[in-house]
């Protein structure tokens, strides 16, 4: 169910993200930046089935709108052109993203009532986890 996705989510830990962002192609500037930000993570589900996830930091807003297994031209934080297609498989919101001929993998779940999302490059993994603000 994506209903459990819904809500506002915290960052409170994150783990290898500048390598992950390193293997994904990032500036060390731009780096900087998403080492030093602590993005809100708003994620809300609409009547027609619209999902919004939106990554909120002082620096910088990114926002994606899409439906389930339907494929999204994406603009993401750093401002690289993607596709995303988002799967549901077994209770983990499943995000595959593409540009030039590159691929990256970010499964958020939720475990213990805390919203982690595993961010995949190569043989690169970050882990970021959020919890659900009051």
């Amino acid at each position: 169910m994506v209903e459990q996705f819904v809500g506002t989510w915290t960052l409170v830990s994150s783990d290898n993200f500048d390598e992950y962002m390193k293997a994904v192609g990032m500036s060390f500037a731009t780096r900087q930046m998403g080492n030093l930000a602590k993005p809100k993570l708003v994620i809300s589900l609409a009547a027609d089935g619209v999902i919004t996830m939106k990554a909120e930091s002082t620096l910088k807003t990114a926002e994606v709108k899409f439906k389930l297994n339907e494929e999204v031209d994406e603009t993401t934080a750093d401002g690289r052109k993607a596709k995303s297609i988002f799967t549901l498989e077994n209770g983990k919101l499943m995000q595959k993203q593409s540009w030039d001929g590159k691929m990256t993998t970010l499964e958020r779940e939720i475990q213990d009532g805390k919203l982690t999302a595993k961010c995949v490059m190569d043989d690169v993994v970050a882990v970021r986890t959020y919890e659900k603000a009051a």
